[in-house]
């Protein structure tokens, strides 16, 4: 039986550039891999996995994986921003690592900017045989703890709270520890929010 991998972390943590790497050597070594993402996921193409430092990994678009099935030759499939699958479409790929030898690694966020588990990636902490979390430095200043949540930002700098869990992009995204998530989510009026406001405000002027 295969193993479905699950490689999870926040925003700029490198996944999409790992699943790229994992691509490249596959091929380096003549193993036969297939890529698939969400089709809602074309921020910067509507076929390629891009990653933030430029690499670019060939790609099939889904709306879901409900008439999926890899080709025969496949090995390994790569799925990037996992998260925005269904739990649906997790039991399908837990149903292709049971019933064939390919090895599925899927790339993606754990939870959302409110702090919330995603659908899918809830399903895959309790389906995947492998968790790899990868690691990244919160974005606050000066704090050297690692990243797990994600604060989301206005226009005018205001942090949003609630919303739909799909947003793709990341401009107004910040990488926080969970210190910084609680102090700047949960208190609207601390100094440190007031503060990161104040330069986020800057940014887009």
């Amino acid at each position: 039986m295969a193993k479905l991998h699950f490689y999870y972390g926040v925003m700029s943590s490198s996944k999409s550039a790992m699943l790229g790497i994992n691509a490249f050597n596959f091929s380096r070594t003549d193993n036969k891999w297939e890529a698939i993402k969400p089709a809602t996921d074309n921020r910067d193409s509507d076929t390629d996995i891009v990653s933030r430092i430029g690499i670019k990994t060939k790609a099939t678009a889904l709306q879901n994986l409900d008439d999926y099935k890899p080709k025969r030759s496949t090995q390994f499939i790569l799925v990037d921003e996992v998260q925005f699958f269904s739990s649906k479409d997790i039991e399908k790929l837990a149903q292709i690592a049971d019933s064939t030898n390919i090895t599925i690694f899927c790339y993606g966020l754990k939870v959302d900017s409110n702090g919330n588990l995603f659908p899918a990636s809830a399903k895959l902490l309790a389906e995947a045989d492998e968790l790899h979390p990868m690691e990244t430095v919160c974005e606050m200043p000066h704090c050297s703890a690692m990243a797990s949540h994600h604060i989301r930002f206005d226009e005018q700098g205001n942090i949003i709270r609630g919303g739909n869990q799909v947003e793709v992009g990341a401009s107004q995204y910040k990488s926080v520890c969970r210190k910084h998530f609680h102090e700047l989510y949960d208190n609207p009026s601390a100094k440190l929010y007031k503060r990161i406001c104040e330069i986020n405000l800057q940014k887009t002027k």
